[in-house]
């Protein structure tokens, strides 16, 4: 593995991990430092290992059956990977945005307020309403929502769904955000406002993202790590690995040579 990029204290830590599904090896001695308060984005050709690595920092694959990993995965103090984790506690703290929006069938306002009442974080009505609504505004969906949170989440737009989604995650407080291609499925208007949303939300919070979009991983984060097979080819730098790759896969893979 081919890497440029130094991360000091960084909030997730993983080195050589490893992942099984029945006999089949899908990542190999995974090794990679993700830093706070950037977006570090994942690329590479379907198959690759991307969404499988970005589910292993939340234990997503844990509902996955003969799912075998070892390595260590350190969020801070915590080891992801140890059977004794809460598993509830961790995906509240590192929390996932999947690829199409998975709204609950039920009133906008229930959709945010839907973990704060599971978690019990509101000490009353009146602070459950206001977190809604910063969580809303956060997204940049108040304006939008606010006449009509009574109604289905179901009538709004994918777009509008998958900010929603994405509020109901930061009404919980997570620090940090999983997003597995959250605009495959927009439209590029909405696309767009998922991805100005992502810079201004990196202020606050962790982000990293897997996503087929060169453009996109380009625009947005700070970080690439490239994918093939299962391994991490190359780390380093955005406009680096983008403009001058260490390693030829990279370059060919960018290039559209391949994948």
């Amino acid at each position: 593995m081919l890497t440029t990029v130094d991360i000091k204290n960084p909030v997730i830590a993983v080195k050589d991990l490893n992942l099984y599904y029945g006999d089949f090896h899908a990542l190999k001695n995974i090794s990679i430092d993700i830093p706070k308060n950037q977006i570090t984005a994942l690329i590479g050709p379907s198959g690759c290992g991307k969404s499988t690595f970005l589910r292993t920092l939340n234990r997503m694959n844990d509902l996955i059956k003969n799912v075998k990993t070892d390595g260590s995965v350190k969020f801070g103090e915590l080891s992801v990977l140890d059977r004794a984790t809460d598993v509830v506690s961790l995906r509240k703290r590192v929390g996932m945005v999947f690829q199409r929006p998975n709204p609950f069938p039920m009133p906008i306002f229930n959709n945010v307020a839907y973990g704060l009442k599971i978690h019990r974080m509101a000490a009353s009505h009146k602070d459950l309403e206001e977190i809604v609504v910063n969580s809303l505004k956060s997204v940049g969906l108040w304006d939008e929502v606010k006449d009509k949170l009574n109604k289905s989440a179901m009538e709004l737009s994918g777009g509008q769904q998958q900010r929603l989604c994405i509020a109901r995650l930061l009404a919980v407080k997570p620090e940090i955000l999983l997003m597995d291609e959250p605009c495959s499925a927009l439209d590029p208007i909405a696309t767009l406002r998922i991805e100005e949303l992502m810079h201004s939300l990196k202020e606050n919070y962790t982000i990293v993202i897997v996503t087929h979009n060169m453009q996109q991983a380009a625009r947005v984060s700070d970080i690439t790590a490239f994918f093939l097979h299962g391994e991490i080819i190359e780390i380093g730098p955005t406009d680096k690995i983008f403009t001058r790759p260490g390693a030829q896969q990279t370059e060919d893979y960018i290039t559209g040579r391949f994948g």
